[in-house]
């Protein structure tokens, strides 16, 4: 049984696995996520955040492992820039190395998700982090 969103906000998806985007595409939209945009490296990422004409994302889901600029070199971009630090990054990736565990939380990431292998399981860590930055944490209010 699906729950409705009690707010609206924007998710942007920086994933460049097009199975992977569209499973955490639909589990997010089982609860009503009003927009979420897809982009599939961090050079598109940064386009997108600084396009003023883009609406600025509650939440940045984040894959590590992308061509062109990957997720590590974006996240110390976006939390060195003061217009974009304070928008919260969950690094959800199939990597459980301890060096990309740290290195994310080095770099400022508001939380590190190893991608379940298990369809399941993998739905579950996505509506997961869903839930907490829907229903618990408090954003701070759109400019």
């Amino acid at each position: 049984m699906a729950v409705a969103a009690t707010r609206p906000y924007d998710v942007l998806l920086v994933e460049d696995d097009a199975a992977d985007a569209m499973l955490i595409q639909d589990a997010l939209a089982e609860r009503g996520t009003r927009n979420l945009t897809q982009v599939s490296d961090g050079i598109a990422a940064l386009d997108y955040l600084r396009d003023p004409a883009n609406e600025r994302p509650d939440l940045i889901v984040l894959d590590l492992n992308m061509p062109r600029m990957n997720g590590r070199e974006f996240l110390a971009v976006v939390k060195e820039d003061a217009e974009l630090r304070t928008i919260p990054v969950v690094v959800l990736t199939t990597s459980a190395a301890p060096d990309d565990v740290t290195g994310a939380y080095h770099h400022h990431a508001n939380a590190y998700v190893t991608k379940p292998v298990n369809l399941e399981e993998f739905e579950a860590a996505v509506r997961s982090i869903d839930a907490f930055y829907l229903d618990i944490a408090v954003k701070p209010p759109k400019a």
